[in-house]
Order: C-alpha cells, then sequence, then structure tokens
C-alpha cells in the first residue's frame, strides 16, 4: 500500500471507531483495517444491550435512586479488589478517572452524538451482600434507546462522513501480522489480505489467504478485542484458585473472529500484557436456537426469584443467587465439579423476569419501537423468550414438579436427578413465604428488589410459591457457562498509549477497548459492574483519539 495516513487503528470495533471519530474531528487521515468483512464494522458492540454505566443521571434522579460519585468509587473499587503494585498502577488511575467520566461528562459526551438512553434504570451485578464488598450499591444500568447497535451508529456515522470528505479510508479482510518497529517507535503493520466473504454479520468466515499487504502511518492504534472465541486462550490464562478448575465446557459469547491474537502480536512488538488472568464469563447461558457463530450462547439476564440448583439438584450456596455476583457464582460451580446448573421458576417469573442479552433478543429496545415495548408490561413473555421456551435446547415445561425432575433427567448431561431431593429444595423455599419476614437471604433480595418502583413493575415477580397452579406451568433451565470478556490486556498510560515491560511509554503504539483491559490493562480490576464495557471502549477509544490529535505532528 502507498497509502498517506496518519493514524493506523487495527480493528473496527467500537474502541476503533471512536478513536477514528475523535481523530476525524481534528482533520486527521486514518485507515482503519479490519480482518472480517463489512457487516462487521462496530464488532461485539452491536450485539449488545446497549447498557451504560451511569452515576447522578436524571434517570436515576426520577426514580428516587441517590447516587454520586463518591458511592460509586467506594462500588468499584470495592469490586475491582486492586491488589498489585505493578499491574494495577495504571488500572487503579483508569478506575479513578472512568468513574468520574461517568458521573461527569459521560452522558452529556453521547447525547451531543445523538444517544439516549430509557427512563427506567436496571440493577445489574448486585453484589455478594456486603456494603463494602462487590457489586451495585443502586441501580446505574442505563440502557440505550437503540441498543448496541445505535452506540455503534453515533459513531459510525461521523466516521463514514469522515470517509466521504477523504480522512478515513476502511481496509475489510485485512488481518495484522506484525507490527513494524523503526527505531524504538510504531511506524506501521503488515499481515495477510484475507479471501473476500459474504457471511453475515458474526458468521466465522475463512482465513485463507488472497495477498500481504504494508502500511505505514505516525501511529497504530491496536483496538482488535479479546480473547472470548478463543477457548485455548482462555483455559490457558484462567485462575484455578480464584475460580476453581477450569471447565471442559463452555458456551461462547462472542464470535469466532474474537480470537486475542492481536495480543500476541503487540506483546512482541514490545507491549505489555498485565493481568493475563482477570476475565469475565457468565454463568446463565443458554444455546442458541437459532445460532449464527459456533457454539452461540445467549445469556439470561435474570431476576433474582429463580431457583438456582447445581448439576445435582442441590440449591447454590448464598449468597449465589441470580444476578448478584457473577464470578463469585461461577467459581461456586466449577469448584463443584460441573459446568452447567440448574434454574426452577414459573411462568410467572419467565414472564417478569427473564431479559435475554444481545440486540437481537431485544426487537422493541433495538428497533425504537414504542408499541412492542409496551407488551412487556402484559401479561406474557417477550416473544424471544418464548421462542427459547418453545424452541431452546434447555428448557424443560411441565404442568408439577415431579413431571419437571423428569423432564430435566431426559436432558440433563451431568447426574440423574432426585425427585425428592429437589422437592425438599423446593419445599423449603416455598415455606419461607408464609410470613412478612423471613431468614432466606433470596427471600429478602427479592422484596428489598421490589421496594424499588421499576423492578416492583417490570422487573420482579411478586413472591409465590413455585408449586403454584397459579403461577404455572413450572419452569426449567438448564445453564451453560458463557464465555464473554477480557479484564486485563495491554498496559496503557491515561493516553491510551502502551506500555513496555520496562514502564516506558511505547512510541507510536496505543490500544483501546478490550484489548486493553477497557483502559489502562485492567480497569475493572476483578469484578466488573456491568453497564461498563461499551463505556470502556469509548472512554479508552477517546482517549487514545484525543491523545493522538493533540500530539501528532
Amino acid at each position: 500500500m502507498a497509502e498517506q495516513v496518519d493514524v493506523i487503528v487495527v480493528g473496527g470495533g467500537l474502541a476503533g471507531l471512536v478513536a477514528a471519530h475523535e481523530l476525524v474531528k481534528a482533520g486527521r487521515r486514518v485507515a482503519i483495517l479490519e480482518q472480517e468483512n463489512e457487516q462487521n464494522l462496530g464488532g461485539q458492540a452491536f450485539w449488545s444491550l446497549g447498557g451504560l454505566f451511569l452515576v447522578d443521571t436524571p434517570e436515576q434522579r426520577r426514580l428516587g435512586i441517590k447516587d454520586s460519585v463518591e458511592l460509586a468509587r467506594q462500588d468499584w473499587f470495592s469490586s475491582a479488589g486492586f491488589d498489585r503494585d505493578r499491574e494495577d498502577h495504571w488500572p487503579r488511575q483508569w478506575a479513578e478517572a472512568y468513574v468520574n467520566f461517568a458521573a461527569g461528562e459521560k452522558r452529556a459526551y453521547l447525547n451531543a452524538l445523538g444517544l439516549k438512553v430509557m427512563a427506567t434504570v436496571g440493577w445489574a451485578e448486585r453484589g455478594a451482600g456486603a456494603a463494602g464488598g462487590h457489586g451495585n450499591s443502586v441501580p446505574r444500568f442505563h440502557i440505550t434507546w437503540g441498543t448496541g447497535p445505535e452506540v455503534v451508529r453515533v459513531f459510525r456515522e461521523p466516521v463514514l462522513e469522515g470517509a466521504a470528505r477523504g480522512l478515513v479510508s476502511f481496509h475489510y479482510r485485512h488481518q495484522v501480522d506484525d507490527i513494524i518497529v523503526e527505531n524504538g517507535a510504531a511506524v506501521g503493520v503488515r499481515g495477510t489480505v484475507l479471501a473476500a466473504s459474504t457471511q453475515r454479520r458474526g458468521a466465522e468466515s475463512t482465513r485463507e489467504a488472497a495477498g500481504e499487504f504494508e502500511l505505514r502511518a505516525q501511529a497504530v492504534v491496536v483496538t482488535a478485542g479479546g480473547i472470548g472465541g478463543n477457548f485455548e486462550l482462555i483455559k490457558k490464562n484462567w485462575p484455578t484458585e480464584r475460580l476453581g478448575p477450569a471447565p471442559a465446557h463452555m458456551i461462547s459469547g462472542v464470535p469466532a473472529h474474537v480470537d486475542g491474537r492481536m495480543l500476541g502480536i503487540t506483546e512482541g512488538a514490545g507491549g505489555n500484557i498485565v493481568n493475563r488472568d482477570r476475565m469475565w464469563h457468565y454463568t446463565e447461558g443458554i444455546k442458541n436456537w437459532d445460532p449464527i457463530w459456533p457454539n452461540h450462547a445467549i445469556r439470561i439476564i435474570p431476576g433474582p426469584s429463580s431457583l438456582w440448583l447445581d448439576a445435582t439438584g442441590k440449591r447454590l450456596p448464598v449468597p449465589n443467587f441470580p444476578g448478584f455476583d457473577s464470578l463469585g457464582t461461577l467459581g461456586t460451580i466449577t469448584r463443584g465439579g460441573h459446568d452447567f446448573t440448574w434454574f426452577i421458576l414459573t411462568q410467572a417469573i419467565i414472564e417478569k423476569e427473564f431479559a435475554l442479552s444481545g440486540s437481537e433478543q431485544n426487537p422493541d429496545f433495538t428497533g425504537k419501537d414504542v408499541k412492542l415495548l409496551l407488551q412487556r408490561v402484559k401479561k406474557g413473555a417477550t416473544g424471544p423468550v418464548e421462542a427459547f421456551k418453545s424452541h431452546g435446547v434447555d428448557f424443560v415445561v411441565r404442568d408439577n414438579l415431579r413431571d419437571l425432575v423428569a423432564g430435566m433427567n431426559e436432558i440433563t448431561t451431568g447426574p440423574t436427578l432426585d425427585f425428592e431431593q429437589i422437592e425438599a429444595e423446593v419445599v423449603a423455599r416455598d415455606r419461607q413465604l408464609e410470613n412478612k419476614y423471613t431468614k432466606d437471604l433470596q427471600i429478602m433480595a427479592i422484596r428489598n428488589a421490589r421496594n424499588y418502583l421499576s423492578d416492583k413493575i417490570i422487573r420482579v415477580a411478586k413472591p409465590h410459591r413455585l408449586q403454584d397452579p397459579k403461577y404455572g406451568p413450572m419452569i426449567a433451565v438448564r445453564l451453560h457457562l458463557v464465555t464473554r470478556k477480557t479484564l486485563g490486556g495491554l498496559e496503557t498510560n491515561l493516553d491510551s498509549q502502551v506500555i513496555r515491560a520496562d514502564g516506558s511509554a511505547f512510541n507510536g503504539l496505543y490500544a483501546a477497548g478490550e484489548i486493553a483491559g477497557f483502559g489502562g490493562g485492567g480497569v475493572h480490576g476483578y469484578n466488573a459492574l456491568e453497564g461498563t464495557f461499551l463505556g470502556g471502549c469509548i472512554f479508552s477509544g477517546r482517549a487514545a483519539g484525543r491523545a493522538l490529535a493533540r500530539d501528532l505532528s
């Protein structure tokens, strides 16, 4: 390639688009290289529910939520658990900066681009049960009106306008194999031109080579995503002491091309990787009955009411409740020797409490369809949830508990379930509903959630006995472990400039988004508070773009 550009952006996901947007605003010339085809512009953000971590917003205040930057900072740092002197040096600073961003400029920055959030605020990752421990003290999960595709759109459109002005060029099916370093500075990339692909967004594509390329610039920004589609790399980095043994079976929350290969390439060029063992996976996965990528997983975003049993039929120990502590529950499951669990619930619970991850599973939010949205407050589950209940291989629906357990045994891949044992768990739980008070912490959590108006109206079912036919039929869901996000990555300073192993800044080399642990090499520490992944791409991509716009000659 003889093309003359100021900056090369490796990866066409959200972080790359944000960096390009900031560079275009400054009149810089940018080349965006993406190993997949044009359909995949926007990366994993396109598939997301569009949740954003925001602090002390008008939406929160209208719902009576008292939030503050101080409370958010307490929640973030308590959840992160930063405990490594060198590896957490920059993540600590990124965390401080990001919380201030979420409580300050973030909402206005996005609103100016045309992004709007919904009036309700979700209470995600409610934590492990201690004020000074992991979790969100208050609801902070703001869903974008238009979900992930809308988040992508507000950055894609100005970048496309930049392309129309000759400031941006797109190079699809360009797989970077090497970062060119001369005199200690990154000055370009070289790699393989992959054979053309017409696959739809997210589908696996050929790695057949069709040529080679080389492109040079003043700086390179790596925004190539994480390792969620690379099961071998996940297992290699798995933190056994913290999360138990690596599971033999997981299903994939991201497409196959989310392979982490640019981590190794950037490290080989001299960039430093920190916190490799920090990762974020989910425990409430179901196999997609209409898959797009291999082992395609959909995550249930649950309300707090389902009874959660391990693979043997025993109730998970406190505080492993649906929607509370993702990694704590993951460790409990893997140390139990199995890689799946069960929800037992009712039709009333599935109608009120089951949301599905992914823009395509929420056509009302994604399509900005108010009429369809109003169906959520009426009787019946959403169309996508009902489709999974009817077609999903992980769902069992029966009129009574004995038949339900028999159906669970028909699909189990683990021990045969004993009806008497499961009946004892269900009966013990249901007896705790006979009084307004209880010793059962999950029942307390349900009642606490219903004190929040938004949860009471649209998110948390009225407490009831699971065997009460008035709320039936009964439902069981087999839950798989789901790969998702990389929390560690390339170490970067607050300008998103890559750091070398000796602690010095790498001239000309920047990284943003998931490959940089969403900033610094691990802004989340050990635990995420949800709604922070898109925001991390935006914040770190913006930092890279603004720094380069300021500093390039």
